[in-house]
């Protein structure tokens, strides 16, 4: 099956331009995958040229994987630092995360927090929908973080955290818990969680005995924080912000 009554928007742009526009490839290389049937278009596949579609409102994905197709959609990474508050703006005049988008005119929200001590992966984006799916615990999107805490780290701690432990708020457990490197009173440790109540890393590994002097998130879903410097930010590639979009079912 090829174009759709319901997907053909005659004052839309055409969808080998759209897809080039959005990274895929170029123009060339876009018909060629329209050609082959590799393209869908909110639940069509397209296999002939000239369809036309509204970039803004269109379900693209190719070879099963969606497609960033809106240019008003804005998808950022941060490298938080330490001593800046996730918010956009302060009124007590704290370093906040929207020092970092002073010159930007979108209306931006993080996905999620980073408390006021903690460093690392902090995405921004404009799209709501998906800002709020990896923000709900039902959909499970794991983030990782690297931890230094004090004292020598048991065999047991890891087994003990992966079945749980009781909070003053409920019970709590990590999904995944790597000893990285053990030292002198002191251990670097590898957490992944896919919950995100408040300050909820630290109080894991308190409630096992061992505080947290250093917390780093390096990696949310399939997006890592890499290289990055403190306070950089950097697009989304379109393989990651399709695999956002994958890992809560958009």
């Amino acid at each position: 099956m090829s174009q759709s009554s319901d997907t053909e928007q005659p004052q839309g742009v055409r969808l080998q331009k759209v897809l080039a526009g959005a990274g895929v490839g170029s123009r060339r290389r876009c018909e060629q995958l329209i050609a082959q049937g590799r393209v869908e278009v909110d639940g069509h596949i397209i296999d002939q040229m000239g369809v036309r579609i509204d970039p803004l409102t269109a379900v693209v994905r190719v070879d099963g994987q969606r497609v960033n197709t809106s240019p008003e959609r804005v998808y950022l990474a941060l490298n938080k630092p330490a001593g800046v508050v996730t918010t956009m703006s302060d009124e007590h005049g704290r370093s906040c995360i929207g020092d970092f988008f002073g010159e930007r005119r979108e209306r931006l929200f993080h996905v999620g927090r980073l408390d006021t001590d903690t460093e690392g992966l902090l995405l921004l984006t404009n799209d709501g929908d998906l800002c709020n799916r990896l923000t709900h615990p039902s959909y499970g999107v794991q983030k990782v973080y690297l931890c230094q805490v004090q004292g020598r780290v048991a065999r047991e701690v890891g087994r003990q955290l992966m079945d749980g432990v009781t909070l003053e708020d409920g019970p709590a457990r990590a999904d995944e818990f790597e000893l990285v490197q053990q030292g002198e009173g002191q251990a670097l440790v590898r957490v992944s969680i896919h919950e995100g109540r408040n300050r909820i890393v630290r109080r894991l590994l308190e409630a096992v005995g061992h505080p947290v002097t250093r917390l780093v998130r390096t990696q949310v879903g399939q997006v890592r924080l890499g290289d990055m410097r403190p306070g950089a930010v950097r697009p989304l590639t379109s393989r990651e912000i399709a695999a956002l979009y994958e890992s809560v079912g958009l």
